[in-house]
């Protein structure tokens, strides 16, 4: 069985979300998914507009998510070693930098392929915030 992971914030959720867990669910027989924590958001210096609880509950009841758990910290590599991945999704928006060139070595020598997908384009949480924001001033 090949099991996939991939992780977010899923705050506002939008379509870019949805065809990302689509697209993985076809790569993989079981897709956990991980829903960032509100302290781990907060962390990275941004604040959901959505509680983590309501966030994850969204998550979990999407037809082609088999799990949904809490991301509680950056280490994706630790959860799909927890969990058993053997793949784990991304957006594109990483690949290629010097960052994840690094992630992708450390991944490769545990036996786990990054792959990556391209955004929905003109479909962004920030872009939906933002619009939310202007219509509400």
């Amino acid at each position: 069985m090949v099991i996939g992971y991939t992780a977010g914030v899923y705050d506002l959720f939008h379509i870019g979300h949805l065809n990302l867990l689509k697209n993985a669910k076809g790569m993989c027989d079981k897709l956990i998914v991980g829903v960032t924590t509100d302290d781990l958001v907060t962390y990275k210096g941004k604040h959901a507009m959505i509680p983590f609880e309501d966030r994850i509950e969204i998550v979990r009841n999407i037809k082609c998510v088999d799990a949904a758990v809490p991301q509680r910290d950056m280490d994706k590599l630790a959860m799909c070693k927890k969990l058993g991945a053997t793949i784990l999704f991304v957006g594109d928006d990483w690949y290629g930098t010097e960052k994840w060139q690094e992630y992708e070595k450390a991944f490769a020598a545990e036996g786990i392929r990054i792959v990556y997908f391209p955004y929905t384009k003109g479909v962004s949480s920030t872009q939906i915030t933002k619009a939310l924001n202007a219509v509400r001033e």
